[in-house]
């Protein structure tokens, strides 16, 4: 069965992103001191799944922020792709985890964005929840989960609170 962790920053109001979608918000809190984990959490995976807007986003950066991992990016309009490790799909969610287990992968990253976490999280298949709360207001924004999907109770296994005021929560789906 494939882990599909959400692996997110949310500002204390529930965006992960402002509404201009830029990422400014959270220079405040990168460090070249503290990766929050990310490190050690980018190499216990195997794959990054991503929405389109998440993909262009990324496409734009000096480099490609997701190497040596295979990427599949949901989208219903064709992108250009011009890594052999990224596949744009207009599958739904259960239908690329199920792709993913034929591969052999274990672990999985949902990147995001909110639509997409909502997405997995309507069909149940996010099994783990990594969410650093910023010590941000937006306002606005992309919400952390872009739909409604059932309640859903979470256990709390890790938290751990670091200097610049970021919390992380670590939640297994119970």
């Amino acid at each position: 069965m494939v882990e599909v962790i959400y692996y997110v920053a949310a500002s204390l109001d529930g965006y992960i992103a402002p509404l201009d979608r830029g990422l400014s918000w959270l220079e405040p809190f990168e460090s070249s001191e503290e990766d929050y984990g990310y490190a050690d959490f980018y190499r216990s995976i195997d794959a990054v799944l991503v929405g389109s807007q998440t993909f262009k986003q990324a496409s734009q950066f000096p480099q490609w922020p997701y190497p040596d991992k295979l990427c599949w990016v949901f989208s219903r309009q064709r992108l250009p792709v011009s890594l052999p490790q990224v596949f744009v799909t207009d599958q739904r969610p259960e239908e690329v985890v199920a792709e993913l287990d034929r591969r052999g992968c274990q672990r999985a990253w949902l990147v995001g964005g909110g639509q997409l976490a909502g997405s997995f999280r309507a069909q149940s298949l996010i099994t783990e929840y990594i969410v650093a709360v910023i010590p941000v207001l937006l306002g606005a924004g992309v919400p952390l989960f872009g739909s409604p999907a059932p309640a859903e109770r979470l256990r709390l296994v890790a938290s751990k609170v670091y200097p610049l005021g970021l919390v992380q929560l670590h939640y297994l789906r119970d």
